[in-house]
């Protein structure tokens, strides 16, 4: 007796949906995922070899000079260069205690004029204790 083989059908796996899926997937992803709002200033700082005691403890206010020559007090970026902007934002950090310290904190291509800006306001204003920040230089 002689049986007849059942033809067997290839099997095949429709990947169309599959792939449909994986991207909707990805799109929900992309566009659900909260981004990192970073405000952190990118400053390259020049080098000393030794470095100063620290003014940490008494509570002051940084000055941030970036490349592109514009003021940053305490995180909040002043809206124009002007030195009387800066003093008045320097005013309104200090709130008339004009005994903390100022730091600067400059980027090392920043213009020598802006640092000038800010010794300028700082005498308008009567403040007699600065510090400059720097990295420690390596390999020497």
């Amino acid at each position: 007796m002689k049986f007849r083989r059942q033809k067997i059908e290839d099997v095949h796996i429709n990947l169309t949906p599959l792939i449909d899926v994986v991207f909707l997937l990805l799109i929900f992803f992309m566009v659900s995922t909260t981004f990192k709002q970073t405000t952190d200033l990118t400053i390259d700082l020049p080098t000393a070899s030794n470095g100063a005691p620290s003014v940490i403890s008494q509570n002051p206010v940084e000055v941030t000079i970036t490349r592109d020559g514009q003021f940053v007090i305490n995180g909040q970026t002043l809206i124009n260069e002007r030195t009387d902007t800066l003093v008045q934002g320097l005013k309104e950090s200090f709130q008339d205690n004009f005994e903390r310290p100022l730091i600067i904190t400059a980027d090392a291509n920043a213009s020598y004029e802006m640092v000038m800006r800010v010794y300028d306001a700082a005498a308008q204003l009567g403040i007699t204790k600065l510090a400059h920040t720097a990295q420690k230089e390596t390999g020497l």
